[in-house]
């Protein structure tokens, strides 16, 4: 599979434009919509997932300023030094990501990025050669537990009130989606499955590749960091620097404090009186809660800013391809491809295989739509009206939907962007060993989803 996958995956830009052409093909054959109404299609969705988008690169790059924090690395780093063999070094890396992963898929991501680096680096320190491909691969797998977690986008979406499927599903707090034992019961099969699974395909030393042949630049350390601020024409400010009030304030630990407890005070009176975190935690709570997080943990309004300077180049592609899958969604939501897709597979469905159903549904279209939310919007009203037809809970189905979503993140490389820019390899690097956790995760999924309690 490593093998195949460096020879035939392409870049994930490209792989979004494949995609994108298969979406309009399809939507030809298979609706009354012509070649230039499917263009139209295209165009009309291009921009339409702009907030959602933001939203999306809000999470990315507060959950990196938290990941990057002295407080959050210096632990990281001595965690690194654990491991003797490729087989523990990619175990560890699998587990510290899902741990981070299942609370925030941002910091999973990105803490699963840095702790890759870290491995291996600590690795090479020791004479040690820990294969690179497969600790990055191995951070990558945060992303395969996200969605049965408190950062689930769907659930989020679901939960916020005034969301697009409220006439059919209502209000769906967190409590029937997420925070549910069917919930947990999958989190726990994914720990239970993927950590064996990443230790068992890691190659023995002698065949290990390490990081000083991916990227030998890493391995330079951290070079000591200047005292830096911004000022308002982005010049840097060193330390020789004589310092104006600006520069003082920039630099400023009370203004960052101020500004972390103004935010903090307003989040813990909002949930209180939502009635707690299960009820009331959305999408905006949620990166307001982590820009808040962030400014305690950097200490001041230039360091802060700073990291999330160095986060948003993660972001950068996520922000180019994300118009590219809304796009995408336009030409099968307009043309109304979802539908047949969506209403094909549900036709068959009973109360008892809805979540398996619910759960292919979501791998599938993650493929082409790869955001949960996203997803959610083009199909969660087909998905949720099948539900209530069945007797089957809304949280539920927003569950087993969720599964396919994360699933599938281990063939599309979208959501591997910002870890392919940290740790510098491609995603033909790792999505060998990726496919090859999917493809053990199948059988677990559908068992799982379908015996769980609810």
């Amino acid at each position: 599979m490593a093998d195949w996958s460096e020879r035939w995956i392409p870049s994930p830009f490209l792989f979004a434009v494949i995609l994108t052409l298969i979406a309009y093909v399809a939507a030809i054959a298979f609706t009354p919509d012509g070649p230039y109404q499917n263009i139209q299609n295209w165009y009309d969705g291009f921009w339409t997932l702009l907030t959602f988008a933001m939203q999306m690169v809000l999470i990315l790059v507060t959950g990196y300023a938290v990941a990057d924090s002295d407080f959050v690395s210096s632990y990281l780093d001595r965690l690194a030094a654990v491991p003797d063999t490729n087989t523990q070094a990619a175990a560890l890396v699998a587990a510290v990501a899902l741990i981070f992963g299942y609370f925030h898929w941002g910091i999973g991501l990105i803490v699963g990025a840095i702790f890759a680096i870290f491995v291996a680096r600590a690795g090479h320190e020791r004479g040690k050669t820990f294969h690179y491909p497969i600790l990055c691969a191995a951070g990558y797998t945060s992303q395969t537990i996200w969605h049965v977690g408190p950062s689930t986008s769907a659930g989020l979406l679901s939960a916020t009130e005034d969301h697009p499927f409220q006439d059919i599903i209502g209000i769906v707090p967190l409590n029937e989606s997420v925070f549910t034992i069917y919930a947990f019961g999958i989190a726990v099969l994914v720990f239970v499955t993927v950590i064996p699974v990443l230790a068992f395909l890691a190659p023995d030393e002698e065949d290990a590749t390490g990081i000083e042949e991916y990227a030998p630049e890493l391995l330079r350390g951290d070079d000591p960091e200047e005292a830096v601020s911004d000022s308002d024409d982005g010049a840097t400010i060193t330390a020789n620097t004589p310092r104006s009030p600006a520069d003082r304030l920039n630099d400023s630990r009370a203004v960052a404090y101020l500004i972390g407890i103004g935010m903090m005070v307003y989040v813990i009176n909002y949930f209180v009186n939502a009635g707690g975190i299960g009820e009331a935690l959305d999408l905006n709570v949620f990166n307001f809660t982590f820009i808040a997080l962030g400014l305690f943990l950097h200490k001041t309004p230039a360091a802060y800013m700073e990291t999330i300077r160095d986060a948003t180049e993660g972001a950068a592609g996520i922000i180019l391809q994300f118009p590219f899958y809304a796009g995408i969604l336009g030409i099968i939501s307009n043309s109304g491809l979802s539908d047949l897709i969506a209403e094909g597979l549900l036709a068959v469905a009973t109360p008892q295989t809805f979540p398996v159903i619910a759960w292919l549904l979501g791998g599938l279209m993650n493929l082409f739509v790869p955001s949960g939310g996203g997803e959610w919007g083009i199909i969660g009203g087909v998905v949720g009206s099948a539900a209530v037809e069945l007797g089957v809970p809304p949280g539920k189905a927003i569950v087993a939907y969720g599964v396919g979503d994360m699933w599938t993140n281990m063939f599309q490389p979208f959501w591997a962007i910002p870890l392919l820019g940290l740790t510098q390899v491609r995603a033909r690097d790792i999505l060998g060993y990726t496919i090859v956790v999917m493809l053990v995760l199948f059988p677990v999924f559908a068992v799982g989803l379908y015996f769980l309690p609810y």
